[in-house]
C-alpha cells in the first residue's frame, strides 16, 4: 500500500524550504505520496515566531540557518528583506496548484527560491507571475483559483487537521500518526518509513 505523508509548510520557512528538495526526494525513495498543507504558524500549540525570540536564540537560529543551507547547497539571500512583502499570498497560488492536479511541489521550489535564494517580494502578484510563468505554469489560471472558496476551504482544513494533530512548527511531516518537527528530522522519518521504531 502506497504510504502518505502530510506535510505541513509555510512558504515563508527558512526551513521548509532548505529541507524541500531532500524531503521530496526521501518521499520518492519511499513511493510515498506527499499531501501539502500550507499553514501559518500555530502559536496557540507553542509555534513561536523568530521576531519574537529572544536575540540570543536569534542570533543561534541565523547561524544555525546558514550552516544546514550550506549543508543541503541551497543558496540563501539575507540583504534587502526587510523591504519584503508578506509572502503568504504565494500559499494560496500553491494550493491553487494541487488542488488542480498541477505540479504543486515544482511551483513550491520555484517561489521559495526566488524568495529565499534571490530576495524576490513573492508577495507581489507581478512577481508570483513572473515566477510562475518562468516555471512553466499559467499563472492566469492558478490565480484565479487562488481566490476560490475551495482553496479557502483547504486552507482552512490544513490548519484545523495540523492544531488538532499537535503541530507548533514549521516544516513538520506527519506519517501514521506520527510528528516529526523540522527538516533536521528527516532522518527519523526515513526510519519510520521503513518500519523502525524509534521511540524507547
Amino acid at each position: 500500500m502506497t504510504q502518505k505523508i502530510d506535510y505541513f509548510f509555510g512558504i515563508g520557512s527558512p526551513w521548509a524550504y532548505i529541507g524541500l528538495e531532500a524531503f521530496a526526494a526521501l518521499a520518492k525513495a519511499h513511493g510515498a505520496v506527499i499531501e501539502p498543507h500550507a499553514i501559518p504558524l500555530i502559536e496557540e500549540n507553542g509555534g513561536i515566531y523568530s521576531r519574537n525570540r529572544p536575540a540570543p536564540r536569534r542570533a543561534y537560529w541565523f547561524t544555525d540557518l546558514k550552516r544546514w543551507a550550506a549543508l543541503r547547497g541551497v543558496a540563501l539571500q539575507f540583504s534587502g528583506r526587510e523591504a519584503l512583502s508578506d509572502p503568504s499570498p504565494a500559499a494560496d497560488l500553491i494550493v491553487a496548484a494541487h488542488l488542480l492536479g498541477q505540479d504543486w511541489l515544482g511551483l513550491t521550489l520555484a517561489l521559495q527560491r526566488a524568495f529565499w535564494g534571490r530576495a524576490e517580494d513573492i508577495g507581489q502578484p507581478a512577481i508570483r507571475k513572473a515566477v510562475a510563468e518562468a516555471a512553466g505554469f499559467d499563472f492566469a489560471t492558478l490565480d484565479a483559483h487562488a481566490g476560490s472558496e475551495a482553496v479557502a476551504a483547504r486552507r482552512a482544513q490544513s490548519l484545523e487537521q495540523a492544531r488538532t494533530a499537535g503541530v507548533f512548527g514549521l516544516p513538520t511531516y506527519l506519517h501514521e500518526g506520527e510528528l516529526f518537527w523540522g527538516q533536521d528530522s528527516l532522518p527519523f522519518l526515513d526510519r519510520h518509513l521503513k518500519g523502525e521504531t524509534l521511540t524507547a
